[in-house]
């Protein structure tokens, strides 16, 4: 299988991370080989998998740079199967430093390939930017997950991003696609969700997953106890929708077609 998915959206507070550390872990827990690079110097989905961020310990920050093999610092997490690359505040700094590096592009490409064979999927959450990072994972990656929050401006900055993928399918990465469009936050009580779902299917068409992420307090509150929801309240109205989530992901997948270029 050996799929490598960027979830990814320039926009902060879409729900790129929930959607990693939820996906992942359910992926895992149906026996799915899962690794989580957490490409975003704020390291939430390490936190939101009960993963210490170690200043002093090695990251994906070294990795990049080439200090270190990314094979040594991968580490496993409470949930079976899935593993993590964890990183902290000195990822941060990596922006600058890759840009005077050869193939500043390809450096986690050429890191997360050497852990593919051991992983049917590789997870990356990305920072909330465009910059040299968010290239970094377009360009490791086999497809993308565009999460899309039931808000107002919802498809504000979109084209930036759609314009983005483009250029990197054109210049770097050929074989890219999107993987699937993920509404967020929905809110039942509001027209301004429904009409947030009309507009992205009208412009997504079939690569809108049929899944709907809600709005869910426990969503919310997993990432403080560390856990994703599978474990923190697997009854949850949000675990119910990533583990659908899930179900719609694999089944996408045997297809052998996701949801188009």
């Amino acid at each position: 299988m050996n799929k490598t998915i960027i979830v990814a959206n320039q926009k902060g507070g879409v729900g790129k991370t929930t959607t990693v550390v939820n996906l992942s872990a359910y992926l895992a827990e149906a026996g799915m080989k899962t690794l989580v690079v957490d490409l975003d110097s704020q390291g939430n989905s390490c936190s939101g998998l009960g993963v210490k961020k170690d200043l002093n310990e090695k990251g994906l920050y070294e990795a990049l740079l080439g200090l270190v093999d990314i094979r040594e610092i991968v580490l496993s997490t409470s949930v079976k199967n899935l593993s993590v690359v964890p990183s902290n505040i000195n990822l941060s700094g990596a922006q600058v430093e890759l840009v005077e590096m050869d193939d500043r592009e390809y450096r986690l490409k050429n890191a997360v390939d050497m852990l593919k064979d051991q992983f049917d999927f590789i997870f990356i959450d990305s920072p909330p930017s465009l910059g040299l990072l968010t290239i970094n994972g377009l360009v490791a990656a086999d497809s993308i997950i565009i999460p899309i929050q039931c808000e107002y401006y919802a498809l504000e900055g979109l084209s930036q991003l759609l314009k983005t993928i483009n250029l990197v399918k054109s210049k770097l990465n050929p074989g890219l696609r999107i993987e699937g469009v993920l509404l967020t936050m929905y809110d039942t009580r509001t027209n301004l969700s429904k009409q947030v779902v009309e507009e992205v299917i009208s412009y997504f068409k079939n690569k809108v997953y049929k899944t709907i992420i809600p709005r869910n307090v426990k969503l919310a509150e997993a990432p403080s106890f560390g856990k994703p929801i599978s474990l923190y309240d697997s009854g949850s109205v949000g675990a119910l929708s990533y583990y659908n989530l899930s179900k719609e992901f694999l089944k996408n997948g045997e297809k052998g077609t996701g949801k188009g270029a």
